[in-house]
């Protein structure tokens, strides 16, 4: 179910009036049965995968708080397994079959990789067909038929047992409410990935009918579509145009085109985090904030702070720092930082490409690092950062000139990174990096927008920068400036808005 569709709106009205009229046993009984049927608007038969997952991390969670010793790692082992088994099935066992069969041929064992190809054909396929995908007859479809937002359920799964683990959460012994904790319907496509102890003891509160909760939290769904259909959707039109036959551009639309998926991508996420967030806050419930101005960020890290906060944290805190952060070493600390961005990207999905942008990040991240140290031995910073996503080191001198240079410079280095995240494979991307720089002003902007079109565009961007920058939260405590406010962006939403029934990006993954 779209976040951008009237059926959306009918079943948030519903739910949410419905939860208002119930006591806190039905609140959470109707919570649990909306999130499913929200799940399966989009694909039925693969709830018995979020069943399954729910089922084990439930009793690993119990079974961990009550043991001690070894037992306990080893219980936090098979869930983990289990957990990242059923991801890398339905997500990622195409393209390790894929690269391995390619690893075979060139090895010259081209019967090894057919072998591997068949029997991987034959597994993939009679599992689906378990799931009622009959139409599936390779692995290399599996992208069209990946259970919906996998990625951002299971991370948030993992974490509970996790943090049990750790005796930083109490297992959680009501079912219905585990159940719920995962399934979420605000955040259970595309997060914020949440940590128990910020989320599992609010599904047993019970939350009165705040006035204010309400107003602040469709003002921020409100403002999450207008990102969503009036921003991204319209950036998509050049964006898909230019991307889809990257040959047949220039260097001028292709360098448009990267500009505005920089902007597409940020607002289509952006604006799903912030339906879900007000979604949640109207009744009640406090998600994560999930972005926070990316695209001012003076440095790398800071971007990095600032975008994707759930993920970006919860490699931090899953990851990087079980490695070693930067507790061992310069090298490891810079091999830690590598494995992380790494990981990110292929998390995103099975494809080079994410993983050439993951690793792009890295590598700044590792440079970053390195600069600062020399800066500081230098002095003309304070002590370096040391850790990932840990506060950026602070020039001392904060000239406007110098703020303009490091945000611009920010930019670029991170628009570029998008090339591969949008590419359709490593070549269209390349060919894309090599076409931007022969751009001249000769050349012909090819695009499915207007001249009028385009520079509404940028005047959309130019307005969203502005609006972040000045009023990061709309304000809502007067009531008539928040009617008069929602009013006006759900007119100019309607008005401008781009009604394709898009997808979000996010849902992908």
């Amino acid at each position: 179910m779209l976040f951008n569709s009237l059926q959306f709106l009918l079943f948030f009205i519903v739910v949410t009036l419905s939860y208002f009229s119930l006591k806190w046993q039905g609140r959470w009984i109707l919570l649990l049965i909306a999130s499913c049927y929200f799940y399966m608007v989009f694909q039925p038969a693969y709830i018995l995968i979020l069943l399954l997952t729910i089922v084990i991390d439930y009793i690993a969670g119990i079974w961990i708080e009550k043991t001690s010793g070894k037992s306990r790692r080893w219980l936090l082992i098979l869930s983990l397994i289990s957990n990242l088994g059923i991801l890398a099935f339905f997500k990622y066992l195409g393209f390790f079959a894929e690269n391995l069969s390619l690893l075979f041929e060139k090895l010259s064992m081209p019967g090894v990789a057919e072998s591997v190809t068949e029997l991987v054909n034959r597994v993939f396929v009679k599992v689906l067909h378990v799931f009622g995908q009959s139409g599936i007859s390779s692995y290399k479809d599996n992208m069209s038929i990946l259970p919906i937002g996998l990625s951002f359920h299971t991370f948030q799964a993992m974490s509970y047992t996790i943090e049990v683990y750790r005796g930083n959460q109490k297992a959680e012994r009501h079912f219905g409410i585990y159940a719920l904790y995962v399934m979420f319907y605000p955040q259970l496509v595309a997060g914020p990935i949440e940590r128990p102890q910020n989320v599992l003891w609010q599904f047993h509160d019970y939350f009165k009918y705040d006035k204010e909760n309400v107003k602040a939290g469709l003002m921020q769904m409100a403002f999450g579509l207008f990102k969503k259909l009036v921003i991204a959707d319209r950036l998509a039109m050049l964006v898909d145009h230019a991307y889809a036959d990257p040959a047949q551009q220039n260097g001028l639309t292709l360098l448009a085109a990267t500009f505005f998926y920089t902007f597409q991508i940020y607002c289509d996420f952006s604006g799903y985090s912030d339906v879900a967030i007000g979604a949640a806050r109207v009744m009640g419930f406090t998600l994560m904030e999930n972005f926070r101005t990316p695209y001012i960020a003076q440095s790398i890290s800071e971007f990095w702070r600032r975008w994707h906060i759930s993920l970006s944290t919860w490699f931090r805190d899953y990851l990087y720092i079980p490695l070693g952060g930067n507790r061992k070493g310069e090298f490891r600390q810079y091999l830690n930082m590598l494995i992380v961005f790494l990981a990110s990207g292929l998390w995103h999905g099975p494809n080079w490409t994410y993983v050439i942008w993951g690793g792009l990040n890295g590598l700044y991240q590792i440079m970053a690092v390195i600069r600062d140290k020399a800066l500081a031995r230098l002095g003309f910073i304070t002590t370096p950062a040391k850790q990932i996503h840990s506060p950026a080191s602070e020039p001392k001198s904060h000239s406007p000139i110098r703020v303009v240079v490091n945000t611009l410079l920010t930019f670029v280095l991170i628009m570029l990174t998008w090339v591969f995240f949008r590419a359709r494979s490593l070549s269209d991307a390349f060919l894309i990096l090599k076409r931007i720089p022969t751009l001249s002003f000769s050349d012909h902007l090819d695009s499915p927008m207007n001249t009028t079109e385009m520079w509404f565009s940028v005047f959309l961007i130019v307005f969203l920068l502005l609006k972040e920058q000045f009023y990061l939260t709309i304000p809502t405590r007067s009531t008539v400036r928040f009617a008069a406010l929602f009013v006006l962006i759900t007119f100019v939403t309607y008005l401008f808005g781009v009604f394709s029934s898009n997808q979000f990006i996010y849902f992908q993954f």
